[in-house]
């Protein structure tokens, strides 16, 4: 049936947004769904070549909606792909602004000598480093740099911290220089 690949896609991305690691990429099931949406297109043009360029829908209804399923059918998987994607990178964006090193090799050769949470680590990493495709290895790596070139321009300032507003009414504000007395409009 035409999208449910595209539905298995979506409920994968769906799994992953509550995981802490990324699982595997699904090349086989991406490979499935772009193979449906050619099908569809070659499909679509095979029922309009008759017509070379002059097909009037409401001449032929039933060819009409044939084309319009075949077409909306193109539009969903084409969404489930996009969403699906979307996910993963805003998994791997997630990622890199906490630290956690996306494209570290598995570094298994240092021996009996890992504590059980080190090993853990490491089981995450390598599950995080088999998990990408080249074209997401490639965008990591990309993201990293601009973070990176980013965060360096203000080297005092952590850009990591939380983004959410103090609650309380007087907060403690710790200042990197000395810039004197500021007056606000509230005093």
């Amino acid at each position: 049936m035409y999208g449910d690949l595209g539905l298995k896609l979506v409920q994968h991305a769906k799994r992953t947004q509550a995981l802490t690691h990324l699982p595997p990429y699904q090349t086989e099931m991406v490979r499935a769904v772009t193979q449906e949406i050619r099908d569809l297109d070659k499909d679509a043009l095979q029922i309009l070549q008759p017509f070379e360029g002059s097909f009037n829908p409401s001449e032929q209804p039933a060819t009409a909606c044939n084309i319009l399923v075949d077409h909306l059918c193109m539009r969903r998987n084409k969404r489930c792909l996009l969403a699906y994607h979307r996910v993963r990178s805003d998994k791997l964006e997630e990622m890199v602004w906490n630290g956690t090193d996306v494209l570290e090799k598995d570094s298994t050769q240092h021996g009996a000598a890992q504590t059980r949470t080190d090993l853990s680590e490491t089981l995450s990493e390598t599950r995080n480093q088999n998990s990408l495709s080249p074209e997401e290895e490639e965008y990591v790596r990309q993201y990293s740099d601009m973070l990176a070139a980013y965060k360096g321009q203000w080297t005092d300032i952590d850009l990591t911290g939380s983004l959410e507003p103090p609650k309380d009414l007087f907060i403690d504000v710790r200042v990197l220089k000395d810039a004197g007395e500021i007056q606000t409009e509230y005093g």
